[in-house]
């Protein structure tokens, strides 16, 4: 919503207003692209000019969809579907992302999953044989392994923890200094 506001405030027509992409129908202008993207910062968000920035934002936003708002199992494979939502190959993918975010799009998914199955446990609707399987996990015990070296804790232990933590979307993954 503040996207849209700043380009109305601009006077830009936009096509579309998606996360993390915005299509305007004309071109913008020196001054406009600066004001907006005092704008943007000012509201926490960043104008991208850069095309491998926003490819890894879109990498992120894919991974994201695909472990946080997929309601059917995730059943395809990362890397697969990757190479064609973005219509690059994964090798490029994966070393401009690891080149740039100082971790590997498999950790960065793997951190992505932990959350998602923290969720999913503190809901209770699933046990850990339905949240495995909709994770798309081979196995109870590999849920169960990855889960224990990213968190420290059982899945069972974690469930019966009464500080049941969690992480903001946004700072999964993400290298702290």
């Amino acid at each position: 919503m503040a996207v849209k506001e700043e380009l109305k405030k601009l006077k830009l027509h936009f096509v579309v207003v998606d996360l993390g992409e915005v299509e305007i129908m004309e071109n913008m202008s020196v001054d406009q692209r600066h004001i907006l993207k005092a704008a943007l910062l000012d509201s926490g968000l960043e104008l991208m000019d850069d095309k491998k920035s926003m490819l890894i934002e879109k990498i992120k936003n894919v991974i994201i969809e695909m472990v946080h708002h997929s309601i059917e199992p995730i059943k395809i494979n990362f890397s697969d579907h990757l190479s064609q939502r973005l219509n690059h190959d994964y090798t490029y993918l994966s070393n401009l992302f690891s080149e740039v975010q100082g971790t590997t799009i498999e950790q960065f998914i793997i951190s992505h999953k932990t959350e998602r199955i923290k969720e999913l446990i503190i809901y209770g609707e699933l046990n850990i044989t339905e949240i495995a399987w909709k994770m798309n996990y081979s196995s109870v015990a590999h849920l169960s392994s990855q889960f224990k070296k990213v968190t420290g804790l059982s899945p069972s232990h974690f469930k019966k923890l009464k500080d049941k933590r969690r992480n903001p979307i946004e700072e999964i993954g993400n290298i702290k200094e």
